[in-house]
């Protein structure tokens, strides 16, 4: 993420993410700017759903904006400032819905609401979170977080720790699960058919003998992975909320 200051001037992104409160930036050269930063920033993120993360250029969105590229830099300083304004634009592109029902829907529905978000934009798993943007829209989703669990006896700390673990574990099944997805669109094989075709000679060099466990573990997991690659999320989302719940029960004052 963008963000390295100089002394004690303030975060030039800062003021980009917060443009609405701070008005949008003047280009300091050239002629009057024929576009604005939210164009800049939309166009970013439809080269990057379409191309991935680093097919994103300020040559790029120049052509797409009719731009000379060295005009882009009028908007946005560089892409690292650029890729904190396309995280918070996405943050920002589904309503957040009110948080309701008890402590276990509350936290699915924080996990799912970010599955669908990595879903729609796969190229948010390629980028650094470990200084998010602080914008308008990454605020307000993280408040939306922290109120599912507000109120339950927690120190702000473990508040903290919880939505990170998570937000954090979501990424995992997400990555598989794309992933899987390009390999079938490369290749027009589904795992199932992969396997099967595979079979004869799997068969012959992961011995049942040598490998009895996983020969038996992998052919289930196998099977339950072709009904439906979601499974997995699922499966970890649940025991992970267990593993919350518990130690709220046993810890929140």
């Amino acid at each position: 993420m963008a963000g390295e200051s100089t002394g004690s001037e303030p975060d030039r992104t800062l003021r980009l993410l917060w443009r609405s409160h701070f008005g949008e930036p003047v280009g300091s050269r050239g002629p009057k700017q024929r576009s604005s930063v939210d164009e800049v920033v939309e166009t970013a993120v439809q080269l990057a759903d379409v191309d991935g993360i680093e097919a994103v250029s300020m040559r790029r969105i120049a052509d797409r904006l009719g731009l000379k590229p060295m005009s882009v830099y009028t908007y946005v300083p560089g892409k690292a400032e650029l890729v904190d304004l396309m995280v918070d634009r996405v943050a920002g592109e589904m309503a957040l819905p009110s948080l309701d029902g008890d402590l276990r829907e509350r936290l699915a529905q924080i996990a799912r609401q970010q599955w669908n978000e990595y879903l729609r934009h796969p190229w948010l798993l390629s980028i650094d979170t470990s200084r998010p943007p602080l914008g308008p829209n990454v605020s307000d989703h993280w408040e939306w977080c922290l109120r599912a669990i507000d109120g339950l006896g927690l120190s702000d700390l473990d508040m903290d720790r919880i939505v990170t673990l998570l937000l954090g574990f979501v990424t995992g099944p997400a990555r598989a699960h794309l992933d899987a997805e390009r390999h079938r669109a490369a290749d027009q094989e589904s795992a199932v058919d992969w396997w099967e075709r595979n079979e004869p000679l799997l068969d012959e060099i992961l011995d049942a003998e040598r490998y009895p466990v996983s020969a038996r573990v992998g052919q289930a997991a196998g099977a339950a992975d072709s009904a439906d690659p979601s499974d997995a999320f699922e499966f970890g989302l649940a025991r992970l909320i267990d593993g919350i719940v518990d130690y709220i029960r046993v810890t929140a004052r």
